[in-house]
């Protein structure tokens, strides 16, 4: 006789109670195999939903490593982003385009500018959803609903075209009121919504991302949150005291609160543990206020807008509870095309085939494994563009600086040198520049700069008429 639990001696099942003890036997095995099932299938549920977490892009608007306290601001306090990076892990060595439109670009859709023809201020705005596919219509391959909350500009048509479900967005730049010229109003889901007097665009915005996440609670969810601040012009905050004498820290500091409330609200609604945050800047602080957004005491070489380290040197906090390492500090080199690749890996998504991808996927980092590090990252505007290392950058002059200074310096190398490593450098580097050939992609038509088409004309009638 047997039971699952193996053979039963004869002497046992024939003994008084025998049977009753072969019962409770089975009974037991029974139980017990009940457990495991139960524990596979939770198991299994975990893997499941550890899968597919919530992904929210945090994008700060102008937001240089000067600005924000866990990249080394000497100036401004962020307890909350400072928080969530030491919950996480801290990138030091990522990179953005200078300009917010080729940023935004590069993106959302993985590609370098020479692909997209996102080369300048216009010129992003030119190419369409038949030409280009964005991050929403890869993730929602994968049963993501997504949002897109915050600025567009200066990217085409608007966030539907390009396959986000929900959206709200602004005109331009920088808004926060409707005193501004373009604040009057702002654009949700295809209607035109008023901004009424005292309100305060960027709490709009934050109830909005709270409703998104409230409907979207039991789903897999892609939030790309691009924030109004710190971009220009600053303005007083709800917070500001009359009297303040620094707007843009005042500004600085709402930021910081605003991603404060947004973390509160995940886990008032238990969806922190499953949400994969994600703080990025767009390009480096704008000019007006670069003097003042020092690291280690001395101010960055560059700011918006150029080429610089000061204004591709962007902060990057990534944080996944239970995931992400917490208190790691990494070296590895990011660039801004690849957060495209990274969530497609995330989720299981399929990259398209019928176009190249330039990003290269940092999961593992993420995850706090080594992975396949970038060797060089790529930054262009206008017709400038480089290829640069941590120790090199080599432009599209041939330009070989020395970065060991950086982000306060750059040396410029000698074309004659005799140097080892900077010839091994420029070696590397030229390699890198041949195989990605971005003069024989979409040549930028603008004025050079990058920048708007008559920026320079305005400036001048605006100091004039002051």
């Amino acid at each position: 006789m047997t039971t699952p639990n193996g053979p039963v001696r004869a002497s046992e099942a024939c003994r008084p109670g025998g049977a009753v003890i072969s019962s409770l036997m089975k009974i037991r095995a029974s139980f017990a195999a009940l457990v495991a099932l139960l524990g596979f299938v939770a198991t299994a549920g975990a893997a499941g939903t550890a899968s597919r977490p919530n992904i929210i892009f945090i994008l700060g608007d102008d937001v240089g490593i000067g600005d924000v306290g866990f990249s080394g601001a000497d100036r401004y306090q962020t307890p909350h982003l400072d928080t969530l990076a030491r919950g996480g892990t801290i990138f030091t060595h990522a990179y953005a385009e200078p300009l917010c439109g080729p940023s935004r670009a590069t993106i959302l859709t993985g590609r370098y500018v020479f692909r997209t023809g996102a080369t300048n201020q216009d010129s992003t705005g030119r190419f369409t959803p038949g030409a280009e596919t964005m991050m929403p219509k890869i993730l929602k391959q994968a049963g993501y609903v997504t949002a897109s909350i915050g600025k567009w500009g200066q990217l085409p048509l608007g966030p539907a075209a390009f396959g986000f479900d929900d959206y709200l967005k602004f005109e331009g730049s920088g808004i926060y009121w409707n005193t501004q010229e373009k604040g009057k109003t702002f654009e949700l889901n295809g209607q035109t919504v008023p901004l009424r007097d005292q309100e305060y665009l960027p709490e709009v915005m934050h109830a909005h991302l709270v409703d998104f996440i409230t409907k979207h609670h039991d789903d897999p969810f892609y939030i790309y949150y691009s924030m109004s601040h710190v971009h220009a012009e600053i303005l007083p905050t709800p917070d500001s005291a009359s009297d303040s004498k620094d707007l843009y820290a005042d500004n600085v500091r709402y930021m910081d609160k605003l991603v404060g409330k947004l973390i509160a609200e995940l886990e008032r609604q238990h969806l922190r543990e499953n949400t994969l945050i994600v703080y990025f800047g767009d390009n480096g602080t704008g000019e007006l206020f670069a003097d003042q957004s020092t690291v280690g005491g001395r101010r960055l070489l560059g700011e918006k807008g150029s080429m610089l380290e000061g204004g591709s040197r962007v902060p990057l906090a990534v944080n996944w509870p239970g995931v992400t390492p917490a208190g790691k500090v990494s070296h590895d080199l990011i660039d801004s095309s690849d957060f495209f690749p990274t969530f497609a890996e995330l989720v299981g998504a399929k990259l398209p085939g019928d176009r190249t991808i330039d990003g290269r996927s940092f999961l593992p980092q993420v995850r706090g494994e080594k992975g396949r590090p970038r060797e060089w990252v790529f930054i262009e505007l206008a017709r400038m563009w480089y290829v640069a290392d941590q120790k090199w950058k080599l432009t599209e002059k041939s330009e070989l600086f020395d970065l060991s200074g950086a982000p306060w310096a750059e040396k410029l190398v000698p074309a004659d040198t005799k140097d080892p490593a900077a010839i091994a450098g420029r070696k590397k580097l030229q390699t890198a520049l041949a195989q990605l050939n971005p003069a024989g992609g979409i040549l930028d038509d603008g004025d050079g700069s990058g920048r708007h088409a008559g920026r320079k004309e305005k400036q001048a009638k605006k100091k004039k008429s002051n």
